[in-house]
């Protein structure tokens, strides 16, 4: 038994590690593209001074901003729900006597009622607030704490590609033609533009599709599964209009929107709803259950008729 639990613990050990190598790659590629592009790039090959401040100025600005968010996107621990959410003796007892299906299986397993648009991450191990996605690159869940500073990384990412891309590109040319000296500030251009419209491509996709996702104020696991509301299931039940949808992400003040922190609407449990006149039964209880002593009543975050019983893939 105590080799089992070793071997385990070994494993989990091992895990931890290798989780850590795309936040590691990407880290070390940020180091490498900044030594090839201040240094290389801009004080070896470049010969006009004024160009070289003013280029310096605005990349070591977006490589600043980039290196802020990505490093809150890592290190801002998801939230997860309160411990008013999590269920007594008794209640654990009721529910072990009710049918077991795929929801009340759930439950049990996390041993608390999820808040609505929470969902459990399998890599985690938790119950995370407004979860998103678990992203392997930051080695986080991106959830409620911490989806506006993902949202940033995206953007002041691939704002610093493109930078380095076009500031780069006449260089680029110029090392096809033969026009550059024969030093070893050539291969690091070529690798700078190479490497930054590479990333520019995949980056501009992945922050579309979220900027997309904003607008409809949906998560990823909600575009691929509707949420689940008392009359059924509605792909649309979170959306407030552009406006607010932006706002329920970045805040109400805007000169908080552009910088990595926190101003998100909300506490993470409830939110607001286009069914609110819709659904007259929006304060009782959970629908999985009729009885008067349902443990879920009276729970924080149970307001809006989303069912958060959910069973996570």
């Amino acid at each position: 038994m105590d080799l089992r639990r070793e071997m385990k613990m070994g494993l989990r050990r091992c895990r931890r590690v290798l989780y850590w190598v795309p936040g590691v790659f990407i880290s070390l590629l940020l180091g490498r593209s900044h030594y090839a592009y201040a240094v290389q790039l801009r004080i070896v090959s470049m010969e006009n001074v004024g160009e070289q401040v003013v280029c310096l100025t605005a990349y070591h600005l977006l490589f600043a901003m980039f290196v802020w968010s990505y490093w809150k996107t890592i290190f801002t621990s998801p939230m997860n729900p309160s411990r008013e959410f999590h269920l007594s003796y008794a209640e654990k007892e009721l529910l072990e006597r009710e049918p077991r299906g795929e929801a009340h299986q759930e439950v049990l397993r996390c041993q608390l009622l999820k808040p609505d648009r929470c969902h459990h991450c399998s890599v985690c191990d938790k119950c995370i607030l407004r979860m998103d996605h678990h992203c392997p690159w930051v080695n986080n869940c991106v959830g409620f704490s911490n989806y506006k500073f993902f949202l940033l990384f995206l953007a002041h990412s691939l704002l610093y590609c493109l930078f380095i891309a076009a500031t780069d590109l006449q260089y680029f040319i110029k090392f096809w033609t033969n026009g550059l000296p024969d030093t070893q500030a050539k291969f690091h251009i070529m690798f700078l533009f190479f490497a930054a419209a590479m990333f520019s491509v995949s980056l501009s996709s992945l922050f579309g599709y979220h900027c997309w996702l904003v607008s409809k104020n949906k998560s990823t696991l909600e575009a691929f599964r509707s949420p689940v509301f008392r009359h059924g299931t509605d792909k649309n039940g979170f959306r407030l209009g552009f406006s607010k949808n932006m706002r329920q992400v970045f805040g109400d003040e805007k000169k908080y929107w552009l910088l990595p922190i926190f101003s998100s609407l909300g506490d993470g449990c409830s939110f607001p709803t286009c069914l609110v006149n819709q659904d007259p039964e929006q304060a009782s209880t959970p629908s999985w259950t009729e009885s008067s002593t349902n443990p879920g009543k009276g729970k924080a975050g149970m307001s809006n008729p989303a069912l958060t019983m959910e069973n996570e893939t």
